[in-house]
């Protein structure tokens, strides 16, 4: 399956995904406000209800015409003009809403009619046992007075919450759901990309192989010519071609088992202190020849003081031979490189700059994963299989060195090396 068939069915499946979760948000909507306007219904009837009550308790026979207001989600006004007794009016509330099964923790207040004041309130919780009433204040004549009151119920969103279980459980599978597509597609992506990373590497692979062993082979040939001991300087030439590729080979072989033995956790770090500066020089040394072949140079500017740093040897100067391996290979002509140190805090700074092709903003963040190199097609320009920065940063963070890398297009790189001191 293609990248682009991959892309499509992808792009599918979660639009589709989105088309269910905004189809399920609406409806978990529309289900709370169908379950809120019940409850208010509800309410507002044994509101209804209590308030009849109260009238035919008092002998009146005005006929009620939507005494019910309600004045905020939760508070609702009953417009009445009756002498009430507090806890009448309680245990009425208490018994109607129990009967419609609203079970919902309220406050009740009663008002004066003529000044619209807070007489009395009180706060019930449906689990006491209401069952009659009782005078309250005895200063207060109950029986004289005009009142009408109000009913606040605090957990009212609670309430609706719990009647809609269904619609939480059906929303909650749902998110669970999502959550479970997305870690899907995130693993499928990361098999598929590393499914090419690893095609890139054996092709990248075959490619660097494929050379010194034809060169090989064709030299080997030649020296099997009996007539080529008749001129010594020409088979000095091929047997130091033959070297040259044997340990182009090696060089390539031993990258392959490092990253092999990383990841089999068996490498033995040696800690020792070290001079940073003398591994640097012979870095340097090393790399100088295949720089100078390409009419290039290598300048180091050493003005760290303190260079002493605690690490594996072998291991730290092969980090410094990779980076100054891409900075070479990564500089198509006369490549200028120049390493400088130098302490800043309680840290030793190592930076390593060049006048290479550049890495674009996008690359600078996954040139250090195995087998990661910068997309170019099918051109074979730079030699490699794309773990020496892989290996680089594996065994920094192992010795707690940060790395850093600046770079822009056709303006060459900076890898600062960051060495706790």
């Amino acid at each position: 399956m293609n990248r682009q068939t991959i892309r499509v069915i992808i792009s599918l499946a979660i639009i589709l995904l989105i088309g269910l979760v905004t189809t399920q948000i609406m409806w978990v909507k529309k289900a709370y406000q169908l379950q809120e306007e019940q409850i208010d219904y509800d309410i507002t009837q044994a509101l209804k209800r209590v308030a009849q009550q109260i009238l035919i308790a008092n002998n009146d026979s005005t006929e009620l015409y939507d005494p019910v207001e309600q004045v905020t989600p939760n508070l609702f006004r009953v417009k009445i003009r009756e002498s009430i007794q507090p806890y009448y009016l309680e245990t009425l509330l208490a018994n109607e809403f129990r009967n419609a099964e609203i079970n919902i923790n309220f406050e009740y207040s009663l008002y004066d009619c003529f000044t619209d004041s807070v007489v009395f309130s009180n706060s019930i919780l449906l689990s006491d046992d209401i069952n009659q009433f009782e005078s309250v204040t005895p200063q207060m004549n109950w029986a004289d007075d005009a009142h009408y009151f109000s009913v606040y119920f605090e957990d009212k969103l609670s309430k609706t919450l719990v009647q809609m279980d269904f619609w939480i459980f059906s929303s909650i599978l749902l998110l669970v759901i999502s959550l479970f597509f997305a870690y899907t597609i995130t693993i499928i992506l990361k098999q598929k990309r590393l499914s090419e990373v690893k095609t890139d590497f054996i092709n990248n692979m075959t490619h660097e192989l494929k050379t010194p062993i034809s060169t090989i082979a064709l030299s080997s040939k030649v020296l099997l010519n009996p007539d080529i001991s008749k001129t010594p300087e020409r088979l000095r030439n091929y047997a130091e071609i033959i070297e040259k590729e044997n340990n182009r080979l090696q060089m390539q072989v031993e990258k392959v088992l490092q990253i092999a033995s990383l990841e089999t956790d068996k490498v033995d770090f040696k800690i020792d202190p070290l001079n940073i500066h003398k591994i640097i020089e012979e870095s340097i040394k090393i790399m100088s020849l295949s720089v100078e072949e390409k009419g290039g140079k290598i300048h180091s500017n050493l003005k760290a003081e303190n260079f002493i740093f605690r690490g594996d040897e072998v291991h730290i100067a092969n980090v410094f031979v990779n980076i100054l391996d891409n900075a070479n290979k990564y500089s198509p002509e006369e490549p200028k490189i120049e390493v400088n140190s130098f302490n800043k805090e309680n840290n030793l700074i190592v930076e390593i700059k060049d006048n290479g092709i550049g890495i674009d903003s996008k690359s600078i963040s996954q040139i250090f994963e195995k087998f990661y190199r910068v997309p170019k097609g099918n051109v074979h320009d730079v030699k490699g299989f794309g773990i020496g920065l892989h290996y680089v940063k594996v065994i920094l963070d192992h010795h707690l060195v940060k790395i850093e890398v600046e770079s822009k297009p056709e303006k060459g790189t900076l890898i600062r090396l960051i060495l706790p001191l």
